[in-house]
């Protein structure tokens, strides 16, 4: 029997990205497109939350050094 095209043989090595895009492929029951989505719409969701943190972050760094206070949990 051979291997079906989606799914690599035992002795081949996915890349991580190949990993996830395979893991993506098959919560998707093999719709390409609707995997796809899915995993723009985790980037997506990845990339705000980043952001998110950022801001916060900055925003505690610029109280400390307005009020002359390290951020949280750091000490002078």
């Amino acid at each position: 029997m051979q291997a079906q095209p989606v799914e690599p043989s035992v002795d081949i090595r996915l890349s991580e990205a190949e990993a996830i895009a395979l893991a993506y492929h098959r919560a998707a029951r093999g719709d390409a497109w609707a995997a796809l989505v899915r995993a723009v719409e985790d980037a997506l969701a990845d990339l705000m939350e980043a952001e998110r943190r950022t801001l916060q972050r900055d925003r505690l760094i610029s109280r400390g050094y307005i009020r002359g206070v390290p951020p949280a949990g750091e000490r002078r």
